[in-house]
Formats: C-alpha cells, structure tokens, sequence
C-alpha cells in the first residue's frame, strides 16, 4: 500500500474509530466534500446544511458523528467518531503532508558571514539574511524573503514568498508565516507639539511563540517599549493588523481583517471574527469571543461573546436588532397614536 492511499481498515486505525463497511479493504486515496467526492475518497459530515447531501454522494467513506441517522439505502462506509471535523484533519494531514525542507540554498540566497545558520535549512531564491540572524535546523525560507539583522527563528519554521522580518524580530519553533506578511514594522507612534507630528521611536520587538500561524499580508508592529507578543498555537489569519505592543493569549483565533489597537492584551483562547476591531489599552479576558465587524471599546471581564458596535453581549445584541428591523412598523403605531390623540 503505497503513502498516498489507506484501506477503509486503516483509516479507522488512524482515527481510532468504529467502521461500518461490507469492504474493509477498499483503498482512499483522499478526502472531499459530499457533493463532489469519488467513490475512492471519503468525506465528513458535521454542519447539518449539508445533510441533504448524505443521500447522493459517492463517496466511498463518510465520517459522521456517533448520533448521526443514516438515510437508508446509502452505498458508503461509515466510521463513527467523537468530532468527524477533527477526523477529516488528520485524513487530510495524512494525505497532505506539511512541507519538509531540502536543505538546499539557492545561489542567489544573500547570507551575511555573521549569520547562524542551523543544518537542513533551505534557502529559497533572493533570500536576504542580515548579520546577526540565527535559523534554526529544518527551517525553511521562501523565495524574497528579508530577514534583517539580529532576527531570531526556531527550529522548523516556515515562511512562504516574500516574508519581511524586521530587525530583532524573533520567532519560536515550527511557526509558520505566509505570503506577504510583516512582522516587526514600526508601530505607528507620534507626539504633536502644537505645530507638527513627532515620531516616536520604536525600539521594542516582535515576539512569537511556538506553533504560531501568520496569514498573508498581516503585518505586526514591533512595541514602541517592550515586545509585541504572539504566544503560543495562536492563529491569525490574512490581513490582519496588530499594533505595537499588543498581546495574543495561547491559542486565541483571529479571523481576516480584524484590527487591534495599541498595548491591547487578548486572554487565552479567545476568538475573533472577520473585520472585527480592538481599542488600545484593552484586556479582554480568557475565552472571550467577538463577532464578526463587533468594536470593542472597552475592557471585557467575563467570558462570553460580544456582537456590535459598540460590542454589547452577543444576546443583547440580536435583541437589539430584531427592534432595528421591525422601527419601521413601531414608528407607523406611534404616528397613528399621536395622530389620533390630536
């Protein structure tokens, strides 16, 4: 059995699930979605709106939950699993595993005679590595990337295409950054005299913890005194902006074009949804999650979730705005009241 393919049997070793088939033995070559998969693919089932779906497709595997009713007469093996949406991860982990570097450095990679670098690290075309810089081993650097002088990365890392890490900047293992990300430009900090805009400098840093995923075009300032700090298995998606000397708890998630003002600190575990924004000088505690375009402008001491602007507790929020949709009818009986108290 070659690396690209698994029995039914062995998909569920891997998942440690309980399989329903009548062909241990048929071969997986990958995973789908329901609408589209093959019969030598499997799939996964764990948002009800595509349930409709169960009954058409041809996949030969279906992960599903362990209440889940089948429709009856379906042709596809079933493995039953406490959460199919961590069990379709390791499949496609399996399936597609994470890129491993060569260890080759190409020749126009510009290395400064100063720099530390760590065995099998690959360096792509037009590297540039300042002096001071130290890799670590298995590292791998995209093609145009500029890591300039005294940046710091662990072991494993990978930065796609054109990564900019700026001076000092410094990164823990297996952190991955994509496309286009900055990390450790100058947070933006000025002084007005009266008559003009002095620049504050930024001589803080850039720190990220292990595990760390960056998103492309997501740019990170450096602390204006102390560190910007990104700890541990946190996730930021694409075009993201993060002040200076803002923290990111362990394992928090902030979705695209999400913006967070300056020395703001975020718990552990939060979660952020698409275009939402942060005040400075915020905390925000453990656990707290914030829709989707919320504004959060002041402190959040429990955790729950946050919808709006200003953001309010997210069932106050949807309280709010079934009112807003229904002023229109409120405002025509509170018209025809008036009118008739004439």
């Amino acid at each position: 059995m070659s690396a690209a393919s698994l029995t039914l049997a062995n998909v569920a070793d891997l998942l440690s699930g309980e399989l329903t088939c009548n062909n241990p033995s048929l071969v997986i070559t990958g995973v789908q979605t329901l609408a589209k998969a093959k019969p030598n693919q499997a799939s996964f089932l764990t948002n009800m709106k595509y349930k409709g779906d169960l009954k058409t497709t041809q996949a030969g595997l279906v992960l599903l939950n362990q209440d889940m009713v089948l429709p009856e007469h379906v042709s596809f093996a079933v493995i039953r699993l406490s959460n199919p949406y961590v069990g379709f991860t390791q499949l496609q982990r399996y399936f597609h595993p994470e890129v491993q570097s060569t260890g080759a450095v190409h020749a126009t990679a510009v290395v400064d005679s100063s720099a530390n670098i760590g065995d099998n690290v690959q360096l792509d075309a037009h590297v540039y590595i300042a002096a001071g810089v130290s890799v670590g081993a298995n590292s791998i650097i995209g093609a145009g990337c500029v890591l300039e002088e005294g940046v710091v990365l662990g072991e494993g890392c990978l930065l796609h295409p054109r990564v900019v890490l700026a001076k000092e900047t410094q990164l823990g293992d297996r952190v991955i950054i994509q496309s286009g990300a900055v990390l450790g430009s100058d947070g933006f900090g000025f002084a007005w005299t009266g008559s003009e805009y002095l620049k504050i400098p930024q001589v803080g840093r850039v720190v990220v913890e292990n595990d760390v995923e960056i998103g492309a075009n997501t740019c990170v300032d450096r602390g204006a005194i102390g560190d910007t700090l990104i700890k541990q298995g946190a996730k930021l998606d694409n075009l993201i902006q993060l002040a200076h000397n803002v923290e990111v708890g362990e394992h928090s998630v902030i979705a695209g074009q999400a913006g967070f003002a300056g020395s703001t600190v975020i718990g552990k575990g939060c979660q952020f949804g698409a275009q939402s924004g942060v005040a400075g000088h915020l905390k925000l505690t453990d656990g707290t999650i914030v829709g989707a375009k919320a504004g959060v402008i002041g402190d959040i001491k429990e955790k729950g979730m946050v919808s709006g602007f200003p953001a309010v507790p997210h069932r106050q929020w949807l309280r709010a705005s079934g009112i807003f949709e229904r002023l229109p009818e409120i405002w025509k009986k509170i018209r025809a009241l008036s009118d008739g108290a004439k």
